[in-house]
């Protein structure tokens, strides 16, 4: 089967990596090769996957190492395959990252720009996650973690040293049960439904928003009166994701929303 490149790409938002992810999938369907992709930020995998649900002769599979993972890798195969989706069939390990922050604060960016400066592409790191004072948490491409177990390094003062584990003795992040929430709101505004959501103050969220840890579906929020829509996601970093399910105009005009809380 042939497809449109083009066709598919009109109006993408992430076109230049999307397009990457299309001459993969024409591999695929020529050579009959399965093509796992690097590991592709959450508004580029839904896009990419909105784009392979388009092909007909093309399946997939998506994950990153643990059910909630924002980053994740995509196996491309032809949908005649049988495809193996046991754990260690997949191209994906794990890292810990260790040193004393008792005193010096991190967050998941210092671990990120840390492999970084190390030698690891970002396309081979996966989602980061901090573990107490401790140090951090990620998911990374085998290579990856051959690459650094037992390496030493430093963040700022803090000594630091990388060791491979399996992805069963990783200690995920809070898996938060999926739940409905209703509110009542005077406007469909972001810092109104994010503040009810997740039960923030609105100037809290509009300092979340300054931070840079409050997200729009995926993208960086910088209009806390910005209007929502059934359908948009509200990400807050530590707090999980928020999904308009509806929105109804009330008798006394003001929004009934409805919200995935998860």
């Amino acid at each position: 089967m042939k497809f449109s490149r083009e066709k598919l790409l009109k109006g993408c938002l992430y076109a230049f990596e999307v397009e990457k992810l299309l001459v993969q999938a024409e591999r695929v369907i020529k050579t009959w090769e399965p093509i796992w992709t690097s590991f592709l930020s959450a508004p580029v995998r839904e896009e990419a996957i909105k784009m392979l649900n388009e092909i007909s002769d093309i399946n997939f599979l998506s994950t990153g190492g643990f059910t909630t993972a924002e980053r994740q890798r995509i196996l491309i195969h032809h949908n005649q395959q049988d495809i193996s989706s046991e754990p260690n069939s997949i191209p994906i390990r794990a890292i810990k990252i260790e040193g004393n922050f008792l005193f010096d604060k991190t967050e998941a960016n210092d671990f990120l720009r840390a492999l970084v400066r190390d030698g690891i592409d970002i396309d081979e790191i996966g989602d980061i996650w901090i573990n107490g004072d401790r140090g951090a948490q990620a998911i990374c491409t085998p290579k990856a973690a051959r690459s650094l177990d037992n390496y030493k390094s430093l963040i700022r003062n803090v000594e630091i040293e990388y060791k491979s584990i399996e992805l069963n003795d990783l200690k995920l992040p809070l898996q938060r049960i999926p739940k409905k929430l209703t509110t009542i709101e005077a406007s469909k505004r972001l810092d109104a439904i994010a503040s009810a959501g997740f039960g923030l103050s609105r100037a809290k969220v509009g300092l979340k928003i300054k931070e840079g840890k409050l997200r729009l579906n995926w993208c960086s929020a910088n209009n806390a009166s910005r209007s929502l829509n059934v359908g948009d996601q509200i990400q807050l970093e530590g707090r999980g994701n928020l999904e308009i399910i509806s929105i109804e105009e009330t008798k006394r005009s003001r929004w009934k929303v409805e919200l995935l809380k998860k």
